[in-house]
């Protein structure tokens, strides 16, 4: 996947995503920023933490979203445990994306956790 490329599926995303983040040794906190037609402007790993953690700051992730003049989001992490089970502080760091980000009009379309065998859609599982 590259930079204006049309994100016209799930699985197309969970595929780069799995791809970029399943092999990563700590938790990586990634953003693939879309245009309002919903095409690739770019993909930014932002935060790294350790084996099952990650500080992830909204801050950083709002200018981000405004460096790239983003229309919308979706959000990925890996679980390094290789299980990609949503926790709750997984829930709760989502929460406070879209309420930073919904302040400049950047749509979080979804958030991906990446295992080593599946990739936990949060929009497919109706938690978003």
């Amino acid at each position: 996947m590259k930079e204006g490329d049309l994100l016209t599926s799930p699985d197309l995303v969970r595929n780069y995503l799995s791809a970029q983040l399943r092999h990563q040794p700590r938790e990586v906190f990634a953003v693939l920023f879309l245009d309002n037609q919903h095409r690739l402007i770019g993909y930014d790993e932002i935060f790294y933490g350790t084996i099952d953690g990650a500080a992830v700051y909204p801050r950083e992730v709002v200018k981000k979203a405004l460096a790239r003049n983003a229309s919308a989001a979706i959000l990925a992490h890996n679980h390094p445990s290789g299980i990609a089970e949503p926790s709750q502080a997984d829930q709760r760091i989502t929460q406070r994306l879209q309420d930073a980000l919904s302040l400049v009009d950047v749509r979080v379309i979804d958030h991906m956790v990446v295992g080593d065998k599946e990739v936990i859609s949060f929009a497919e599982r109706g938690l978003l």
